[in-house]
């Protein structure tokens, strides 16, 4: 299967006052069409800084991210991005934050709303397009988010923890949501997370990064079967692969831990 996402050498310096901190080294990855690849790592890996300048808000000090063959060289609507905090404009309905893209994009207010109501039933929010976000609750604004990105029609969804401010009930229920949208409409995704449950429940490959400097150690098929119920978590295979990435996580967490001992004052 060809790629559509190659991310090629990709390396991040950050200096600042004499000093210089590497936060990735030279990474590699691909990614083909209608993949759902889940990031883990440690805190401080990198994991957050690959995926901002996959999206083109921030940009390697060394390497190449090509999307269909161009280089990435900042944001683009061909990219849309989730992220943990809640992003929405306050000032904007819930529809208008959905339109949001699509009028900046010049299409006709009645296309607009067209695509907007669309993706707000998608994600269960039709029955409030005329809400401001502080009325909303966290899952609800996170349904916002989502239904904004996908409405876009981007080539790739970008999504930074995107439900790790909520409870453990509503993200649960966040997951099955954006897993059936995919499953219905095989976006491509790139899916940062710290917890190893939602990473297997929701990818189709799982990419283990270690402590930093970030590099990709591990990457690892999930040979679960589409749909997904959330019952598949109670099953030999699943166990599995989570104990086998919590192997792996874990190592890194380690070792990061060492890191800030050694460079403890």
């Amino acid at each position: 299967m060809s790629s559509i996402l190659k991310v090629r050498g990709v390396e991040r310096r950050f200096v600042s006052a004499g000093s210089s901190t590497l936060a990735l080294q030279s990474t590699h990855l691909r990614v083909a069409e209608n993949d759902f690849i889940t990031i883990l790592g440690p805190s401080g890996c990198g994991k957050s800084t690959l995926l901002r300048i996959v999206a083109g808000l921030d940009q390697p000090t060394a390497g190449e991210v090509l999307l269909d063959g161009r280089r990435i060289l900042g944001p683009g609507a061909d990219r849309g991005m989730v992220f943990q905090s809640y992003t929405l404009f306050p000032w904007l309905t819930v529809l208008d934050n959905v339109c949001f893209g699509l009028r900046e994009r010049g299409l006709p207010r009645a296309r607009q709303l067209e695509i907007a109501q669309a993706y707000l039933a998608q994600v269960g929010l039709q029955g409030f397009a005329g809400h401001y976000p502080k009325q909303l609750s966290g899952g609800m604004q996170q349904r916002t988010a989502l239904a904004r990105a996908l409405a876009n029609d981007p080539r790739i969804l970008l999504m930074d923890e995107p439900f790790g401010a909520l409870d453990h009930q509503t993200r649960e229920l966040m997951q099955e949501l954006l897993l059936g949208i995919w499953e219905r409409r095989r976006k491509t995704v790139l899916f940062v997370t710290h917890d190893i449950d939602e990473a297997v429940f929701m990818g189709s490959r799982v990419v283990v990064m270690s402590a930093r400097p970030g590099r990709i150690k591990l990457e690892l098929p999930v040979p679960l079967a589409h749909p997904r119920h959330y019952s598949v978590k109670t099953t030999p295979v699943f166990s599995q692969i989570k104990a086998d990435l919590t192997e792996a996580v874990r190592s890194e967490v380690l070792a990061a831990q060492k890191q800030a001992a050694a460079a403890a004052p």
